[in-house]
């Protein structure tokens, strides 16, 4: 099990700072990027005041609410702007799209800073399991031998290594998740747009 130990020390540290260059705690191959701007998933008009404002209608933010959910089939939620469409202006379809992202971004960035939290605890974890590897080695080193004192160093050893390398198993879904809100962002940003009246 020292490869799981030694793999988890240099999958949260080594990808990190080849990606980051700085955050110990980030797990993740994928870079990490804590806050999106609109600029980013967004290529109509920048909004103004009026545009915010618009942006908290309750028609609009429950529209939004709906668009952003990832349960939503995007071929569902570009049929639901395109009706939206239909009956409004390009302020309005900017303002969804600040809507959008009004929601999105909150929750990407709390889930960001859950990974690295995440992240972390992996790290002491790994750590944890060192410390139990080299205990236990003391103990069978010992003459005479506490059996007794092994067998619950190793029922213990064991059952961290059991609940780490289930954390790590969720590690691919867990890092892909901020992406996949950025790409739901982008696409929901693009469907919007194309329905812009005026895009000089």
């Amino acid at each position: 099990m020292k490869t799981i130990v030694a793999f988890a020390l240099m999958l949260a540290a080594g990808p990190a700072l080849a990606a980051t260059g700085a955050d110990p705690d980030w797990p993740c191959i994928q870079r990490k990027q804590p806050h999106l701007s609109l600029g980013q998933v967004w290529t109509g008009p920048v909004p103004d005041a009026q545009v915010t404002e618009l942006a908290r209608d309750p028609q609009i933010e429950a529209l939004a609410a709906r668009l952003e959910q990832r349960r939503l089939p995007l071929e569902e939620a570009e049929t639901a702007i395109a009706d939206f469409a239909k009956g409004t202006d390009d302020a309005h379809l900017t303002a969804l799209m600040v809507a959008i992202f009004d929601k999105i971004e909150p929750d990407r960035s709390a889930l960001i800073e859950g990974i690295a939290r995440y992240g972390h605890s992996q790290v002491d974890l790994a750590r944890r399991i060192e410390d139990r590897r080299a205990a236990m080695a003391d103990l069978e080193k010992a003459e005479p031998p506490d059996y007794d004192a092994i067998d619950a160093a190793e029922e213990a050893l064991d059952w961290d290594q059991r609940v780490f390398t289930e954390r790590q198993q969720m590690l691919t879904y867990v890092c892909e998740t901020p992406v996949i809100l950025e790409q739901r962002a982008f696409a929901l940003g693009r469907a919007i747009a194309g329905h812009l009246r005026n895009q000089d």
